[in-house]
């Protein structure tokens, strides 16, 4: 019997004002304005077409996302969210995470937010260094980093995050570190600390930058992980670490095969039904066509076929072990119908299993691919 795990939204807002190169996001460079009202009314009816495969779950976490969600105006996040808590029961205590790009950070507008109900942000920092900034296409530099992470710390949210990327165009060993030092010395109680990787579709991808070596890599990886360590870091996720007691729930619940809506432009919905049938969502990717009221891009229900894949896709991205029991409750198939590729995992030192319990190991850490196709068809 399927179990309706936790439901989450996300909200994403198209806009940036340049594009990244190195960017596979559904981002948009501005022209003109943003579109702050009319945005809202159109993410609130596209909200209200998918309120009849909530199940009336109440909702756990809201993630706001982009783009540059900071864009917004603080008077049409009050709507938005308002607009959400009167559609769907919002839990009194959910994580409601904004992400902000340094560069448009603002004191009044932040402390707008928090009022309206955001109380978590995650601040794209990516670099402390200058030509590294300029390089990627970002349009802030460290010291709005900085002030960016101070503001946060000083707004008395549940907490904030900052992105650092690392293995960046001719980055040495020594300052992706310092990069790292510097994110570390801001106290975030959140830090995700990831690989640039290069992506088809985006200006790094047709011109690619030099990049350090697998060797490199590796050793900015291995010091990297003894500082954070150090410095009272968890990692939780392939590329998340956090102070103790501040993962971030809305990712949590999407690694553990929870549920979400996802409304806005491009943005991705899973959604258990009560018969068993397990819904995908995916909304209109261009600002264009979105606004012209056509939301929905398609809805289909997952085969059964495919369920293992997706379902250990998430769960073995966290360092936590798995419950057994919730293979079946969250996919409805029997436990038999994985055995073959467990017992290859098993053999393989990619997992280890006991009775209520599977947990990755080191080796299946290292080599997270070829023990998920394991459970591919």
């Amino acid at each position: 019997m399927l179990s309706l795990p936790p439901l989450s939204l996300y909200i994403h807002i198209p806009w940036c004002v340049q594009k990244c190169p190195y960017c596979d996001f559904n981002s948009h460079a501005l022209k003109g304005d943003v579109p702050h009202e009319e945005y809202v009314n159109h993410l609130l009816a596209d909200l209200d077409q998918d309120l009849a495969y909530t199940g009336g779950r109440e909702i756990s976490t809201i993630f706001i996302g982009g783009g540059t969600p900071s864009l917004l105006s603080s008077e049409a996040m009050q709507r938005l969210l308002d607009g959400v808590r009167r559609r769907l029961p919002v839990n009194a205590f959910a994580e409601i995470t904004m992400e902000a790009n340094p560069g448009t950070v603002e004191a009044e507008r932040f402390h707008a937010y928090h009022q309206a109900g955001v109380n978590r942000i995650s601040i794209g920092v990516q670099s402390f260094n200058e030509e590294k900034l300029i390089r990627l296409g970002r349009i802030h530099g460290a010291q709005e980093a900085r002030g960016a992470a101070h503001l946060a710390a000083g707004l008395g949210l549940r907490s904030f995050n900052l992105d650092l990327m690392h293995g960046l165009p001719d980055q040495t060993l020594e300052q992706a570190l310092d990069d790292l030092r510097q994110a570390i010395a801001l106290n975030p109680p959140h830090l995700s600390w990831y690989q640039l990787t290069i992506e088809p579709n985006t200006l790094f991808g047709s011109r690619p930058p030099v990049l350090p070596d697998d060797d490199a890599l590796w050793d900015i990886f291995e010091q990297g992980n003894h500082l954070l360590a150090a410095a009272g870091y968890r990692q939780y996720e392939t590329s998340a670490y956090a102070k103790p007691g501040f993962q971030c729930e809305h990712n949590l619940n999407y690694w553990r095969f929870g549920d979400y809506l996802g409304i806005g432009c491009g943005a991705h919905g899973k959604l258990s039904q009560a018969d068993g049938t397990l819904l995908r969502t995916v909304k209109t990717r261009h600002p264009r066509g979105y606004m012209q009221g056509n939301y929905l891009e398609k809805r289909y229900g997952v085969e059964p076929a495919d369920l293992p894949f997706e379902y250990f896709m998430n769960r073995f991205r966290l360092t936590e072990p798995t419950p057994r029991q919730e293979f079946s409750a969250f996919t409805g198939l029997d436990e038999e119908t994985v055995r073959p590729a467990l017992d290859q995992a098993l053999a393989g030192g990619y997992i280890s299993e006991d009775d209520s319990c599977w947990q990755v190991t080191e080796k299946g850490k290292l080599f997270l691919n070829p023990l998920l196709e394991m459970f591919m068809e």
